[in-house]
């Protein structure tokens, strides 16, 4: 049998029935994953955040990492991640989105007054769920590829959904993190996906990297749609990794342009934090 390619250090898994924890080299890191939120913590959630909530909001789920010999600590939670989402009308950068059929619903029916619909005030928002949310507290350095592919052995992983929403059937909408803890290192990749169908997919990624020994993007539908391996076969487009994929393939305009939505998150921001005892 090989040796593993690096040695593992010292470390202790904890387990409750919704919650898993490692503590490994100064970190104490907890995933929280619990059912999809009740009526009654919906509903305060809701009065608190001032907007309709996504269908599947996991409001008790979360995130935290605590550097305890410098007292550092990061975390994601749902109610933050969607305290970021647009309240009021959206106006220039914030990359509003139109479903797409809605300029044609509307013309066929501005020619007549008598046949709109009547309609009930409503506070706006941002219907998609857009959130820029990077979690709370900040790293300026390549991560290294090289080392997150290498097989080493993985002491913990969890996935830790936050909110998802179908976009009323008009494509989707969610953020989910992810957490790999392994010898050598600790990567956190938390993503923001967005699919409006037939007008655009929005990728906003946080990467959060830290080594125990020493971007977002989006892009017209269809420029993904094209990178299809089977025209006829539209199913990677329900999946995360694939439309990343694409954005970062296609990132010299998708960066940078977009969907022309305006959208001011388009690019790239690196931040960093030293950590001492």
């Amino acid at each position: 049998m090989s040796s593993p390619a690096v040695s593992v250090p010292l470390h202790q898994l904890h387990e409750s029935p919704n919650s898993r924890s490692i503590d490994v080299n100064g970190w104490f890191i907890t995933t929280t994953t619990n059912p999809i939120s009740n009526a009654s913590e919906c509903d305060l959630l809701q009065a608190s955040l001032g907007i309709p909530l996504p269908e599947m909001t996991f409001g008790n789920n979360n995130l935290t990492l605590e550097h305890r010999p410098s007292g550092w600590k990061y975390s994601f939670s749902t109610k933050d991640a969607l305290s970021a989402v647009k309240k009021g009308e959206l106006g220039d950068g914030d990359g509003g989105v139109k479903v797409d059929y809605a300029d044609a619903w509307l013309k066929s029916r501005s020619s007549n007054y008598n046949v709109m619909p009547k309609t009930v005030a409503t506070k706006p928002y941002d219907w998609t769920y857009t959130t820029t949310y990077p979690g709370h507290t900040e790293t300026d350095s390549t991560i290294p590829i090289a080392e997150l592919t290498r097989p080493d052995p993985i002491l913990f992983y969890a996935e830790i959904p936050l909110f998802e929403d179908e976009l009323h059937d008009n494509g989707s909408s969610g953020l989910l993190i992810r957490i790999r803890v392994m010898p050598t290192c600790i990567f956190i990749l938390s993503r923001f996906t967005l699919r409006v169908d037939n007008v655009l997919f929005r990728v906003f990624d946080t990467r959060i990297y830290h080594s125990f020994e020493s971007e977002p993007s989006m892009a017209p539908y269809n420029a993904i749609k094209d990178r299809l391996p089977k025209r006829d076969d539209l199913t990677p487009l329900t999946d995360p990794n694939f439309i990343a994929k694409a954005l970062a393939d296609t990132s010299q305009y998708s960066q940078t342009q977009g969907a022309r939505t305006g959208w001011r998150s388009l690019g790239k921001q690196l931040e960093y934090s030293t950590l001492t005892a």
